[in-house]
């Protein structure tokens, strides 16, 4: 099991990978459906939640493990 989740675009759709495993978890035909299913996996396994956008690039971080600043809130 990988220290994140991402969101990923896969063709004309979206995946949901764990960080290190080449295959995809799950794979959905939106994005936010996406999103949705892989924000309760990270939050289940108290790990960070990366969303891609269509670029590839990350547009989104959502932690849900141990968050090391000490800043409340």
């Amino acid at each position: 099991m990988g220290d994140a989740i991402h969101v990923v675009p896969q063709g004309e759709q979206w995946a949901i990978k764990e960080e290190g495993v080449d295959e995809p978890f799950q794979v959905h035909e939106t994005q936010e459906a996406a999103v949705t299913d892989a924000r309760a996996l990270a939050a289940s396994r108290g790990v960070e939640l990366l969303i891609h956008g269509e670029d590839g690039g990350i547009r989104e971080r959502d932690s849900h493990g141990d968050d090391p600043r000490s800043v409340p809130g």
